[in-house]
């Protein structure tokens, strides 16, 4: 397979995991990424064409970097605010559980 075809498939698949929030997929993606870029890079310089599907590439991977930092910052949030809210959670599951399952609430 050509480099050119090789790169178009590599960014067809991280727009596709990328658009769909496939965090699985994305990072099985950026594994293909590391080793195959340079075993491609090793075998001749880039022509125009493979140049210009490598920096479509990048700029997919740029993308999917950023939206991860997004999803982290957004779990971090989620956790410290879970964290804060503990002995809160911890009470409401306690007054639950002590209630007669027979008796409605």
């Amino acid at each position: 397979m050509d480099r050119q075809r090789a790169l178009v498939r590599l960014a067809n698949k991280l727009r596709a995991a990328l658009a769909a929030d496939d965090w699985p997929a994305l990072a099985a993606i950026n594994i293909s990424m590391a080793t195959a870029l340079p075993a491609m890079a090793g075998q001749a310089p880039w022509s125009p064409a493979e140049q210009a599907a490598l920096t479509a590439l990048h700029q997919l991977h740029l993308q999917a970097a950023a939206r991860c930092e997004v999803a982290m910052a957004d779990m971090s949030k989620r956790l410290h605010d879970m964290q804060s809210n503990k002995e809160g959670w911890i009470a409401y599951a306690l007054t639950n559980d002590s209630a007669d399952p027979g008796t409605p609430a």
